[in-house]
């Protein structure tokens, strides 16, 4: 009998997962292993991820829902079953996070003088100044709207935070009136109070004490904090612009105004100004969330850094190890030349990378430099160097990805100015995002022209590379530097190659082959060979390739998935997933690098992508999926997902009720994988041999280097 991978029980609702793995999240800040200030951050990061996963996908579900979409997702759950469901957990996900403030952080910075005081709480001192803060600073910023039958209810701007009032005439409480004051987010979310080196107040609190002030004549009956989320998804009709950066822009304007998705206001509200509020927003009364607790916890991220004297309850600084053959003195087109080169980022510094496209700025043999671009920090060092290429005088090509989500008015920033500084622009193709990191250098040498590459799993920013852990490959393979010349050769012109050597792309090309790679270790089990697949990622949410995987299992292959995120796939179904196992990582770095790797009957293949398993990766977005051919890297690879699997700290495990646990650590030392990775990184930092001594500790001669291969200030150099 052929059993049928595609029964909707075998699938999760890819929403309800992702709350899932906010919830894992949300753990990290409850675990009290964690330094505290760092579970303080963590709970702001679940705010933050929240945010925006009603910004996006619950606005898309809520389109969806209003116009009755009938097609059912691989779960078998309407738009309209989801939007419910998605709500309904994320009321009881809001419930946890201020259980968790409440109960467990506050009173625990308590424990170390840190407070958050109400108004209640303040010595005489700290009440005059936070008077004297409000009538100086914060009065001349604040701008009362009232509301009446000539002066319509306000726009009401996405994330802000806005205090609603009910107001009635002085000796006439029958004359009620509404107004509403935006907090501005030009200060400080949380005051510092004299007379106590940690002592604070919220901003909204300092300003309801004395928002009485700026209604004169009237007074105040009630006073309460709400913040509306609204629909911020891009919607760019690509095939109908002839300027895509200025659809882009335009389109920026008009998503500030998209419809509320979400309303949070302060638990206690009246029912007349809760009513009030979700007529005037028109908002569904499932989207109305109750807070106990300051509103939009992505304040604590902030504060964290507020705090003094308590550094000892912060992860410990950590130092990456520097790449060999990638510093400021090194050639490193010789070391590419001499070897490939494999870097795991944050463990290895991103300056290897910056370091690379700085030397092929100033390099005279370097003829061009073609990149994509998805993410550049706000003061991207990559972005300087291009320009300094382009102005010595080599041909400079940039994909900016003007649709990367949230980035969107960056990148129309970053290209504005690398058009000015002389460089090449490009913004993809109709209909796609390009979400592949590649960077591809053509150097004349005597042996003829050669091609550098870089190709990584994350993107060209020197700030995330700090926190999320990635891998990137640069080589000078020659199959691979013309797949890579094709592929700029599609993006920029019109070019469509037969096939790819060594690269594989999407669309469609990266699902094909892993589609057949696992079509081939089905095969390899039946005949009784090594059969396995390991495959590590952020999301895994594309039913076609869930169903190849079950496929798999079914036949006996043993898979091993390390999914961070979204994970749609459901283990131990008799028969469809016996044979799977599902990790999940949270832990100090976020999870960011793709690895996928198969048996192959003995020989063991592995490759690194930007692409998740998920549809929009491989059916909609310009991906990029290469090999590690070296045998000594892809050894290293192997190891650092062994490493990872092993993880029993920070990882949890997916079980048959579809809830993720932590690892049953009894009998076994504690292994914690990114802990790990740092601790090799420090050891390979120290034991590195300084580059201006040698073993015996006598002073080197240094070759003097033109001036424009001299190393730059650490102000102009990325941060390590």
């Amino acid at each position: 009998m052929t059993l049928d991978f595609t029964l909707p029980q075998y699938y999760t609702n890819r929403e309800l997962s992702w709350l899932d793995f906010n919830d894992r999240v949300l753990e990290e800040a409850r675990d009290k292993t964690n330094p505290l200030l760092e579970r303080v951050r963590f709970l702001g990061i679940t705010q933050s991820n929240v945010d925006e996963f009603f910004m996006v996908r619950v606005a898309s579900l809520s389109k969806l829902a209003a116009v009755n979409y009938p097609k059912p997702d691989a779960s078998g759950m309407t738009a309209k079953d989801q939007l419910l469901a998605v709500n309904a957990k994320a009321h009881d996900q809001v419930i946890k996070q201020y259980s968790t403030l409440n109960r467990m952080l506050l009173p625990a910075l308590g424990n170390l003088d840190v407070h958050v005081l109400t108004p209640q709480d303040l010595t005489p001192q700290q009440a005059r100044f936070i008077e004297k803060y409000f009538n100086d600073e914060l009065s001349p910023a604040l701008t009362p709207m009232a509301v009446d039958s000539s002066r319509p209810f306000p726009f009401i701007g996405n994330n802000t935070l806005n205090i609603a009032l009910r107001l009635y005439k002085d000796g006439d409480k029958k004359d009620k009136r509404f107004a509403t004051v935006q907090v501005p987010d030009i200060f400080p979310r949380t005051v510092r109070l004299p007379g106590a080196p940690n002592d604070f107040m919220m901003l909204e609190d300092v300003i309801k004490t004395f928002i009485g002030n700026l209604f004169i004549g009237y007074q105040v009956k009630e006073a309460t904090t709400y913040r509306v989320i609204r629909d911020m998804d891009l919607d760019v009709a690509e095939e109908d612009t002839s300027d895509l950066l200025k659809e882009v822009e335009q389109q920026l304007k008009r998503r500030e105004h998209g419809g509320a998705v979400r309303l949070e206001v302060e638990n206690g509200i009246s029912p007349a100004l809760r009513r009030r509020l979700v007529n005037a927003l028109n908002v569904a009364d499932y989207a109305v969330y109750e807070i106990s607790g300051p509103i939009d916890l992505t304040f604590l991220s902030q504060l964290t850094k507020q705090i003094s004297d308590h550094d000892d309850e912060r992860y410990a600084p950590f130092t990456a190890n520097r790449t060999p053959g990638f510093t400021p003195d090194d050639d490193v087109f010789k070391t590419i030349r001499q070897h490939d080169v494999l870097v795991h980022h944050p463990y290895d510094t991103f300056g290897a990378v910056t370091e690379l496209i700085r030397q092929a700025a100033a390099d005279d043999d370097v003829l061009a430099i073609k990149m994509t671009l998805y993410r550049v920090s706000a003061n991207s060092p990559i972005i300087k160097y291009l320009g300094r290429a382009a102005q010595n005088g080599k041909q400079v090509t940039v994909l900016v990805e003007v649709k990367a989500r949230f980035d969107e008015e960056n990148n129309v920033h970053w290209a504005q100015q690398l058009e000015k500084m002389g460089c090449h622009v490009i913004y993809g193709l109709i209909g796609l995002k390009t979400h592949c990191k590649l960077a591809l250098i053509v150097r004349r040498e005597a042996d003829g022209i050669r091609r550098y590459m870089h190709m990584g799993t994350g993107n060209y920013n020197d700030v995330t590379a700090h926190f999320y852990t990635d891998m990137g490959l640069m080589t000078t393979n020659t199959d691979m530097g013309i797949d890579a010349s094709n592929i700029f050769n599609m993006l920029s012109g019109y070019s469509e190659p037969p096939y790819f050597h060594q690269l594989h792309m999407s669309p469609d090309g990266i699902r094909h082959f892993i589609t057949a790679k696992i079509n081939q270790e089905i095969t390899n089990a039946k005949a009784g060979q090594p059969a396995w697949i390991e495959m590590k990622m952020n999301s895994l949410s594309d039913s076609a390739m869930i169903a190849k995987l079950y496929e798999a299992s079914h036949a006996g292959v043993h898979v091993k998935l390390i999914v961070r995120g979204i994970c749609c796939l459901n283990v131990e179904i008799p028969k469809v997933s016996d044979h799977i196992e599902v990790h999940s990582i949270v832990g100090r770095y976020l999870e960011h690098s793709r690895i996928y790797a198969f048996a192959n009957a003995g020989d063991p293949q592995v490759y690194l992508s930007s692409a998740d398993l998920m549809t929009r990766n491989l059916n909609r977005r310009v991906e990029l999926l290469f090999p590690i051919l070296q045998a000594d890297l892809r050894q290293r690879v192997f190891a650092i997902f062994d490493t990872l699997w092993q993880d029993n700290v920070k990882t949890r495990v997916l079980l048959a009720d579809r809830t993720f646990t932590r690892v049953d650590r009894r009998g076994l030392d504690a292994l914690d994988a990114q802990a790990t990775f740092m601790a090799e990184a420090t050891k390979q930092r120290l034991a590195a041999k300084p580059t201006a001594t040698n073993q015996s500790g006598t002073h080197q001669f240094k070759p003097m280097l033109s001036p424009k291969n001299q190393p730059q200030s650490p102000i102009d150099r990325s941060p390590e």
